[in-house]
């Protein structure tokens, strides 16, 4: 038994526990139930939920959140579309977002995916400054996967 101020009151029985606290206005709250014997502390229980509840709300302010930007290219994306996106890419990752890359493949284009992989290894390069990829680019089904990470 723990009492409102953090002294350890010893061990006594739950009517006496019971009692002490209903004498001080406050709740008896089981903080250890696995310990051998329980322990309980006299506490505002509703104060003590509140606290918590602010604890967890300001650590998810100061918690970043990582958005997940996608940009989809095709084996035969022209020039001036590969720069727009490329562009944007560079913007995500200037706003510290990761980049989910992908170069999708419709019919018989799948035949040729070394043109993915060559695009994706040129894309690598162009980003090389502002972001690095998290794993190799991957065929998956009819596309090349790969995600872009910010530099730290």
């Amino acid at each position: 038994m723990i009492n409102d101020e953090g002294e350890q009151l010893g061990i006594m029985p739950v009517g006496a526990a019971l009692e002490a606290a209903k004498a001080a206005g406050l709740d008896l709250v089981e903080v250890a139930a696995d310990a051998d014997p329980p322990v309980c502390r006299i506490m505002d229980f509703g104060r003590y939920k509140y606290q918590q509840s602010k604890k967890l709300s300001e650590s998810r302010k100061k918690a970043s959140v990582i958005e997940i930007k996608e940009v989809k290219f095709r084996p035969k994306t022209d020039e001036h579309d590969y720069q727009f996106k490329l562009r944007n890419i560079l913007k995500f990752l200037a706003d510290k977002n990761k980049i989910k890359v992908s170069v999708i493949f419709k019919g018989r284009e799948i035949a040729h995916s070394h043109l993915g992989h060559q695009f994706m290894e040129r894309l690598i390069k162009d980003v090389a400054e502002a972001g690095l990829p998290d794993s190799i680019p991957k065929l998956e089904g009819r596309s090349i996967i790969m995600i872009l990470s910010p530099k730290q």
